[in-house]
This record gives C-alpha cells, sequence and structure tokens, in this order.
C-alpha cells in the first residue's frame, strides 16, 4: 500500500500536470491540490469570506479618491457589489503548499440548454437570480426573469472544452462558480488566479484558486478578467460587460488581412505546397485505383473503371476525409496521383479565411453576398466599433457567432447581447457575421413561415484556367418553427440544418454569378494567398446560400444572395 501512495502524485501529475502547466498552477501546489481533490476538501471559508459593499453617499461624490474607486466599481447598476476578502488572522502565504483551494461550480451547461434548464431544474432560477441581483420571488419560473438571467449570466461564465470526443463532446461549456467563486472580484493588478480543472477521476471540473502574493488579513481577493492580455485596447474590450465603456473612435473598416496572415496560417496548418508538376497523362482505357476513409464513397463508387485498394501507397486516387498535408512529398514522389482536396482550399472552407478572401470582391469590407463579418480574434476592437455605431443610429444589432472551422451550426449562437459576443471569443475562435434579420421566408403548411437555405454542390476542377462546375440538383433546408426575431436560442427556430427537400423549383438569380466571384477571388492570389493551382487536385464543395429581401434600391423588396459558405462536403 505504502508504495501505492508513493505513485499516486506521479500519477496526479501525468493526467494533470499538462493542465496545470498551461493554467500557470505552480508545482508546489500540485500535490495539496491532489489530496483536495481525491478528499472533496472546500476550506476556502477558513480563509476567505465575502462582504457586501454599501453604496458610496452621493455628497462624497467630491472626494477624488472615492471618484476613482467608483470607476472600477464591478457591479454597475441597482445590484448589491459584494467582494471577497481575506479573513484569516495569519493571512496567506502563497510559499506555503497547502495555500490552493477549490471553488464548486453552481451551474454547468451549454448554452443551447440554458434557457430549459433554467425552466425545468429545481431551484436553479432562484439560485442564479439571487446571484446575478436579477429581482426574482416567485417559485414558478417566469419569462421575464429567465430572460434577465440569460442577459446578465455572461457577466459571471466561465468556460473550457474538452479535448477528446466527438465534434459535439468538444462544444465549450459553460460553468458559473457558486457564490464564492462569482463574488471574486476584478483587477488589473490581481492578487489571486483562478484556472478550470477537469479532475478525471470524479469526472468533475472544478475552479482552482491560488494567491499570487502574500496577504495580510482584510486584503481584498481579486482576479484579472482578461488575464493574459496585455494589448490595452483589446483589454478594455474584454472587459465592458463589467465596465461599460465607448470605442466608437475605433475605425471599423476591415480591409484584407497582410500576406504574412496568410503565410501564418499556411505554418500553422503545418502544409507543404507541391512543385510545379506537367499535368498527367492517362490511357483512355486506364482502371484507377482508389483509396478512400469515406464510407459514402465506398458504397456509391460502381463505375467500371474505378476500383478500390487498401494500400494508399498503390492508389492513383486519394480521397480522404482528412485534410491533406504533405502535396510537396506527393507532387515530387507521385504526381500522377490525383487527389480530392486542393492545397490552400482552407481559404475557403474555413470561415475566417473565408470572410478574408471575399473582401477582395467589390467593397473593401466585402461583397454584397456576404454579410458584414469579423474575425473577433483580429478584428475585435473593429467589431465592437461597429456595434456601438449601429446601436447609437438604432439599427437592427443580431449577429451570428461561429466556430471558424465546426459544421452542422455547432456551438453557433445568434444574439443582440454584446456581452455575449465579447464572452464567446474567450470559449474558441470566432468570426461573427450580421444576422439576416428580414430573410426570404418559405411557406410550411404546418408551420407558417419559416427560414430556409439553399445547398449547392460544386465541382472545383481546375485553378488556372479556373473551371468550375454546379450540380444541377440542389437542395432546400427548412427550420422546423416559424421565424421572428426573437428566442434567439431556439435552435428549429433560427437553423436550417434539419432537412433535404428534393424536387423543388427555384429561379437561380445571380446565384452563379456569386460563385464564379467566390472562387475568383479565392484563385485570384498565388498559394498561400489563394487556393493553389495543382493540376492532379479536384475537388467537391458544398455551398450554403440564403436569400434576404433588399430594399436599397427604389424602395422595393428584391431577393439578394447572402451568406456563401463553402465547406468541405
Amino acid at each position: 500500500m505504502e508504495g501505492e501512495r508513493a505513485a499516486e502524485p506521479g500519477t496526479f501529475a501525468a493526467l494533470h500536470g499538462p493542465a496545470l502547466r498551461a493554467s500557470g498552477v505552480p508545482a508546489r501546489y500540485w500535490d495539496s491540490l491532489r489530496c483536495k481533490l481525491e478528499a472533496e476538501v472546500f476550506d476556502a471559508g477558513e480563509f476567505f469570506g465575502i462582504m457586501q459593499v454599501e453604496e458610496v453617499e452621493e455628497e462624497e461624490e467630491g472626494d477624488e479618491e472615492v471618484e476613482e474607486e467608483l470607476k472600477k466599481k464591478p457591479n454597475p447598476g441597482n445590484e448589491p457589489c459584494f467582494k471577497v476578502i481575506v479573513t484569516n488572522e495569519n493571512g496567506l502565504q502563497a510559499s506555503n503548499p497547502n495555500s490552493i483551494f477549490l471553488i464548486d461550480h453552481a451551474w454547468t451547461y451549454r448554452v443551447e440548454h440554458a434557457r430549459q434548464q433554467l425552466l425545468q431544474v429545481p431551484g436553479l432560477l432562484h439560485r442564479m437570480a439571487n446571484l446575478m441581483g436579477v429581482d426574482f420571488h416567485g417559485e414558478v419560473p417566469d419569462e421575464g426573469s429567465i430572460k434577465q438571467v440569460l442577459q446578465e449570466m455572461w457577466k459571471y461564465n466561465q468556460t473550457y472544452q474538452l479535448s477528446q470526443g466527438t465534434a459535439e463532446e468538444k462544444v465549450p461549456v459553460w460553468y458559473i462558480m457558486d457564490e464564492f467563486g462569482s463574488r471574486i472580484q476584478h483587477s488589473d493588478e490581481p492578487t489571486f488566479a483562478t484556472a478550470p480543472l477537469f479532475y478525471m477521476s470524479q469526472q468533475i471540473a472544478y475552479t482552482v484558486l491560488w494567491p499570487l502574493r502574500d496577504l495580510e488579513t482584510g486584503d481584498e481577493v481579486t482576479r484579472d478578467y482578461a488575464y493574459g492580455e496585455t494589448d490595452r485596447l483589446i483589454r478594455k474590450c474584454m472587459l465592458l460587460p463589467w465596465a461599460p465603456a465607448e470605442v466608437l473612435d475605433v475605425n471599423y473598416s476591415t480591409p484584407e488581412p497582410s500576406e504574412d496572415h496568410y503565410q501564418a496560417i499556411l505554418n500553422e496548418n503545418k502544409e507543404k505546397l507541391p512543385v510545379a508538376i506537367s499535368p498527367p497523362v492517362y490511357d483512355e482505357n486506364k482502371i484507377f485505383k482508389v483509396y478512400t476513409d469515406i464510407q459514402q464513397v465506398l458504397n456509391n463508387l460502381k463505375h467500371p473503371r474505378f476500383v478500390f485498394t487498401d494500400d494508399e501507397r498503390d492508389a492513383d486516387i486519394l480521397y480522404n476525409f482528412s485534410h491533406f498535408k504533405d502535396y510537396r512529398s506527393l507532387s515530387e514522389e507521385r504526381p500522377h496521383v490525383m487527389l480530392n482536396q486542393f492545397p490552400c482550399e482552407n481559404l475557403l472552407t474555413v470561415k475566417d479565411c473565408l470572410a478574408s478572401i471575399s473582401r477582395r470582391v467589390g467593397r473593401p469590407d466585402g461583397p454584397r453576398w456576404l454579410p458584414r463579418t469579423f474575425n473577433l480574434h483580429t478584428e475585435f476592437p473593429q467589431f465592437i466599433s461597429y456595434f456601438q455605431q449601429r446601436e447609437r443610429r438604432g439599427e437592427d444589432n443580431h449577429w451570428i457567432c461561429k466556430p471558424w472551422n465546426l459544421a452542422r451550426s455547432l456551438d453557433t449562437h445568434i444574439t443582440n447581447n454584446l456581452n455575449s459576443i465579447i464572452r464567446h471569443r474567450e470559449s474558441s475562435p470566432k468570426v461573427v457575421s450580421k444576422y439576416i434579420e428580414n430573410p426570404v421566408l418559405f411557406q410550411r403548411e404546418d408551420v407558417g413561415m419559416v427560414k430556409f437555405d439553399i445547398r449547392y454542390v460544386v465541382l472545383l476542377r481546375s485553378v488556372n484556367p479556373l473551371k468550375l462546375y454546379v450540380y444541377d440538383v440542389f437542395w432546400l433546408r427548412f427550420s422546423n418553427r416559424a421565424f421572428s426575431l426573437d428566442e434567439l436560442d431556439d435552435y428549429e427556430k433560427h437553423f436550417t440544418v434539419m432537412n433535404y427537400v428534393p424536387g423543388v423549383t427555384l429561379k437561380q438569380v445571380d446565384i452563379f454569378k456569386v460563385f464564379a466571384e467566390l472562387f475568383q477571388a479565392a484563385s485570384a492570389k498565388p498559394a498561400p494567398f489563394g487556393i493553389c493551382d495543382y493540376t492532379s487536385s479536384r475537388a467537391v464543395y458544398a455551398i450554403d446560400l440564403m436569400l434576404k429581401w433588399d430594399t436599397t434600391r427604389d424602395a422595393l423588396p428584391r431577393k439578394q444572395v447572402m451568406a456563401s459558405k463553402p465547406q468541405l462536403f
């Protein structure tokens, strides 16, 4: 037994060390943390207390120190203001290996389930309302209180995501710390740090809290809500949920990024560009050996000139589901081998890149067929400025926030809550696009007027010269509930990836022109700034588009193609 106990700290470090290092948790705390996790020890109450701060009287506002403190007030508005202080008579020493504490989570959820849980989980709405200062004293959840909690929760939310599992399981998880953790206020010079930790033995997530310096009795426990960010403007934008301010002086123009931006993407993707090759010539009777890991291809490729092989090295055609990386070796060693991808096609299939290359068409901020889109990683202040300008002018401010590289509407959210968008930026790389507030709707007899989108399938045969073909069958996909600009978290009202309906006729006005413009933009520059001209590549893509009413000309409604989104099909 002694040997097992001795090995236990090493096992804990092996399992959780990478996460602890990434979060900056000093190694001197790890063994104490292991013991507290194993025994579920929540001993913060022995060292800290929560104090309610009284409002400062108006006559004191002339005092410069008081005014400065008011500017830092963490809970603007009429709700109570709390702070956490050190109450232990001996203070707290950062060098003490036991000076690390567990914070429990009061609510863990995914955004699309939040409303339902507030409605159905006994006591949850009441607890969240109390924690957030929302006025709710009833027993039965009411829509007004739920709406307020859904608005206010972004001031309290924290997030993490699992590194393993299906795409659905990797969708970010949001959580709200218990009353102790949620009362810890912001400071640009924090006394403590926090980080989420998923304890594998229990399959439970906690937040860990540790001091950044020695503290005395009465010192305040604070953390940096914009931890790790050093740019002053970005920090200001990140802290807007707690410290409202205007950034209207920021120029919200978003020209195409520099060539360095695309080069950095190529390096991050570890994609090796091919050398130039001569177009391969095949005998007209050649039987092609196909290597694929896509079940649809295995089930449906029946033409006699194609046979399957299990040996990738023996194949004439590679039809891969995963992204191909080493085009250089393929072009040097087996230039005759065709494959179903183009080098640098991520410029089309990844949403932030799609927005960037689309700015080569028409206006500097993008073409008319793509809603105004911002990269929340590189164009964050520009978006905030644009949002605030629209708000000042009284214009519609509904936005759709999407991860760069997920499909099927995973982790995609529609909101007019700026705090929500700001916090979503923390969970995973996101773009935010102006939501189509006046879409062309379809009359469903069983539901009413619903949103729909149109999916086309295109084949890119060649980049130079550009040869693009459109499949003559397309699909309409319908929402399952009538459209309205409310209940923005209602998946079946605002999203269309539900079904495919064959045989529906659509007048294809200007749609093919948009496709041509998109691929012309994507191939207008050499790789890595555009799709690479590799003669052994062929690729099939799906393009989803939606129609909106255009009232900008002659005050007459028109249909307009919007929101093109190519993705690997």
